[in-house]
């Protein structure tokens, strides 16, 4: 019987097991593509995402990573590790203004920011924040809103302590008696009143860009490569969006299961947050407020192309 050649049997095996390799890899591939990836931050007003199950497509899973912060969030979109991740826009517009490839697909959220001081301080304005140590989480809205805030009350940045804190850490810092007050996000605030070792200052809603807080992004290649599968995830996020705000008493049940706070603490929160989807007149004007805020406080060199930022044809 004739023996084939050493290179034709290496070509042969080679080929074989190319096949199987593939062959194997197929349903593994297939499964992936079923798997919906979403990025949210640890934050009550970053829930929706919790609620996309509900209304998931036919064959299709949702797997929800949570981020500490919104740069980790946004970054995550950009090396595809999430299709989509709701977090903060100032760090959307701190990527886009560097000219990174990410874009706001939908709106997710206003409100959910609030100025809490430390319940036994003379704290009640903002002016008396004046030589006070002030948590803030820098690359946040929150950050933003407060210079502005200072700002409208004749302040700077200048006139206060800031100490740099994520904002899982500031309930606790503010009950230690680390600082004397901080620019949070819910559910902080929430856990400062109802524990009763924090006193609101002010929810900061006054300044030219309202309430407007996270959005919901994805990258440039997504919208152009795989416009349907981010399709079907706005769709659920539309659905979700007005499931949670129907149903307040579900939100302070997810949030305590996936945030592990108390029921009071996220009972106080959850009036102060907006879920939200819609990208509309208002939602740009505000964005684009945003966007000059951020030059005017030189936290950018120049403001994003807006008009390429965000993208309506999802809604």
């Amino acid at each position: 019987m004739p023996v084939a050649p050493n290179s034709l049997l290496s070509r042969l095996l080679f080929v074989s097991l190319g096949v199987l390799s593939l062959l194997a890899a197929t349903p593994q591939a297939q499964a992936d593509d079923k798997v919906l990836r979403v990025g949210t931050l640890k934050l009550i007003h970053g829930i929706t995402p919790y609620f996309y199950e509900k209304f998931a497509p036919p064959g299709y899973t949702v797997e929800v990573i949570p981020f500490e912060s919104p740069t980790d969030g946004k970054n995550a979109v950009l090396t595809g590790t999430v299709d989509t991740c709701i977090h903060g826009i100032a760090a959307f517009l701190l990527g886009a203004a560097a000219g990174e490839p990410v874009v706001i697909v939908a709106a997710a959220t206003n409100r959910g920011m609030a100025i809490v001081a430390d319940a036994k301080s003379d704290i009640k304005t903002i002016k008396d924040l004046k030589g006070k140590r002030v948590a803030i989480f820098p690359g946040s809205t929150q950050e933003v809103v407060i210079l502005e805030r200072l700002k409208a009350e004749g302040m700077s940045i200048k006139d206060i302590q800031p100490i740099r804190l994520s904002f899982s850490d500031m309930a606790g810092a503010l009950a230690r008696g680390d600082i004397d007050a901080y620019v949070g996000a819910e559910p902080g605030p929430g856990i400062s009143l109802a524990n009763g070792t924090g006193r609101l200052v002010e929810y900061p809603y006054s300044t030219s860009i309202g309430s407007l807080n996270m959005i919901l992004s994805a990258s440039e290649k997504m919208v152009k490569e795989n416009p349907e599968r981010l399709r079907m995830i706005i769709e659920m996020h539309k659905k979700a969006t007005d499931y949670a705000m129907a149903h307040p008493e579900e939100m302070v049940e997810v949030a305590m299961q996936k945030l592990g706070q108390q029921r009071k603490s996220i009972e106080i929160a959850v009036p102060n947050v907006e879920l939200t989807w819609k990208i509309d007149d208002e939602f740009v004007r505000r964005a684009k407020a945003y966007s000059e805020l951020m030059v005017e406080k030189k936290q950018v060199r120049q403001a994003p192309d807006m008009s390429r930022a965000i993208t309506e044809q999802f809604m």
